[in-house]
């Protein structure tokens, strides 16, 4: 029977737990922004690769916080690997993650076409708008 919170699992939530402190902690590095979050933690299966999703603040600070955290991969998995009671410790993969942006983005536009609505409840609503333009029809 296969366990409702598999081991990937269990091992992406405590490499997020670790890597946010020793990001905060050990890292010394400027291109770092101070408001980074990691914001989620993939592992395969077979516990080889970690991707970890994490999100800035600032856009315009997204490539240096990249390029900071590859460089930096080596010794957060050299760190993890003194915490963690696995065999092996996965290989980490940083990827931006921009769904907040998008969530916004869709926000705005949901904004925009409700404010274009060009439909006036208080029309559709009246029974007599509807007869005045039956009787303007050519088919009567």
């Amino acid at each position: 029977m296969p366990s409702d919170y598999p081991r990937s699992h269990r091992v992406a939530d405590f490499i997020q737990r670790e890597l946010s402190g020793l990001i905060r902690n050990e890292i010394k590095d400027p291109r770092l922004s101070p408001m980074m979050t990691i914001a989620s933690v993939e592992v395969s299966r077979d516990l080889a690769i970690a991707k970890i999703y994490y999100s800035v603040f600032d856009a315009e600070e997204r490539d240096d916080t990249q390029q900071a955290l590859d460089s930096a991969a080596g010794f957060l998995r050299q760190k993890l690997a003194r915490q963690m009671k696995t065999r092996s410790v996965p290989q980490l993969r940083f990827f931006y993650d921009d769904s907040a942006e998008r969530g916004a983005h869709m926000s705005a536009l949901i904004a925009d076409a409700v404010a274009s609505n060009t439909t006036d409840d208080a029309e559709a609503a009246d029974p007599d708008v509807d007869a005045s333009v039956e009787q303007s029809s050519p088919d009567n």
